[in-house]
């Protein structure tokens, strides 16, 4: 078969990695791809927003499956796109996708369908969000959300009144983010330990794909502005058999459910952010998507095949299909340009990445890079991820920083403390 993956991150990286060894993959397609990509892939050039371009490149290429990788192009229904062309693609509608797209529908389908997460207000102007906050009805620290895609930065947890404000400010009167802060949701700060859980959804079966945990803030300790992730580890130390099954029969069964009895049957990768409370695991957030940089170190434990889970979601039929996964270890480092997620430079040379890759049990996916001449540069904020598999958390660490330190570039910078909630 000939695969077209839409995106060119870490996560795309990965599925392009994982998908160019099977068996049943003949060729593999990129767009728009990055430098590492490149190498796996032939790299074309798209706008993921534009839907019917992206149907133009598969119906030129003679594509098999399209898979997508990030939210925008399904957010603005590109899935819905290819179906009116006949055309095979993995992932969601635009309507289902509004589960990530919108915070404020995701909340409310989860009070409709009684699914566990946070207290909330939705707010439609700065008064509504004022008078919410100064109600009494939420304590500090209190949870303030973009309703729309902010690129994982539209989340503001303030401590005070005054950053509460602040946050009321930036979103709904600077806008920060454009019209994803028309809206914004209020809701309780829950008190836990976060992890993310993965499935894979034919929009009636769901397929466990594995838990993870994330590292958002750009900072050791947690500390520092969100990023779009520094790095993750998996499997989520705080996950077992009895906690994977409460997930399933609690949220990602009504979940799939509820958004079938709405007509918005979902076909994809399901994301779901937890918080891990004294009464039980709670929804934070879901993305329609596989996570990054989740799925750097989740997909190289998949021992299945991915090609025919794809296709099989894709056709609404997963009946007799696994997704087994590996015991080991994965810890990925992400590396970060200076400045990240503020200004920062691009264009930026990058050495060692050879000598990374020949170490054993590493993988290096890249994020945003690009070729220029015979060197591999910079190209984004987040510029790669270190993956390493080990028999256990600490093998799994030490050997990703050690592999981490053989790469450098101007002003590279990266978490030093990736993984050490797993070891406490």
């Amino acid at each position: 078969m000939r695969v077209l993956v839409l995106g060119g991150g870490g996560r795309e990286h990965a599925l392009v990695w994982k998908l160019a060894a099977e068996r049943d993959v003949g060729e593999v397609l990129c767009a728009p791809g990055n430098a590492g990509i490149a190498r796996l892939a032939r790299c074309l050039p798209l706008k993921l927003d534009v839907p019917a371009d992206a149907v133009a490149l598969a119906r030129t290429e003679q594509v098999d499956l399209t898979v997508v990788g990030p939210e925008l192009p399904l957010s603005r229904g590109v899935a819905d796109a290819f179906a009116a062309e006949g055309l095979p693609l993995f992932g969601p509608t635009r309507a289902a996708a509004e589960l990530e797209s919108s915070k404020v529908f995701a909340k409310d389908f989860m009070a409709r369908h009684r699914i566990p997460t946070a207290l909330y207000r939705v707010c439609d102007s700065p008064d509504r969000a004022r008078a919410a906050l100064a109600s009494g009805e939420f304590s500090f620290p209190v949870v303030l959300k973009a309703d729309g895609l902010a690129a994982g930065k539209g989340v503001t947890i303030a401590a005070q009144p005054d950053e509460a404000e602040a946050a009321v400010q930036a979103m709904m009167i600077d806008r920060r983010f454009g019209e994803a802060g028309s809206r914004l949701v209020i809701e309780e700060c829950l008190k836990g330990r976060e992890a993310s859980f993965f499935v894979l959804t034919d929009g009636r079966r769901a397929i466990p794909l594995g838990s993870a945990e994330d590292h958002k803030r750009a900072l050791d300790g947690d500390l520092g502005p969100n990023t779009g992730g520094m790095g993750a580890y998996a499997p989520s130390a705080l996950f077992d058999a009895a906690l994977q099954a409460r997930v399933m029969d609690e949220i990602v069964g009504p979940v799939i459910d509820g958004l079938a009895a709405e007509g918005r049957e979902f076909r994809g990768f399901l994301y779901v952010g937890l918080m891990l409370t004294d009464a039980g695991p709670k929804v934070i957030e879901f993305n329609v998507r596989f996570g990054d940089p989740e799925a750097q170190v989740v997909l190289p434990m998949l021992v299945d095949d991915l090609l025919p889970l794809l296709v099989g979601a894709a056709a609404g039929r997963l009946d007799g299909l696994t997704g087994r996964l590996g015991t080991e270890s994965r810890v990925g480092v992400v590396l970060a340009s200076g400045g990240y997620p503020g200004p920062y430079r691009t264009g930026l040379p990058i050495s060692g990445l050879d000598a990374a890759e020949r170490v054993a049990d590493v993988l290096v996916f890249h994020s945003g890079t690009a070729r220029q001449g015979a060197d591999i540069v910079t190209a984004g904020g987040r510029v790669l991820t270190v993956v390493a598999a080990g028999d256990g958390y600490r093998d799994a660490i030490d050997l990703a920083y050690a592999a981490a330190a053989l790469i450098s570039f101007d002003g590279v910078h990266m978490r030093k403390d990736i993984g050490a909630k797993a070891l406490r």
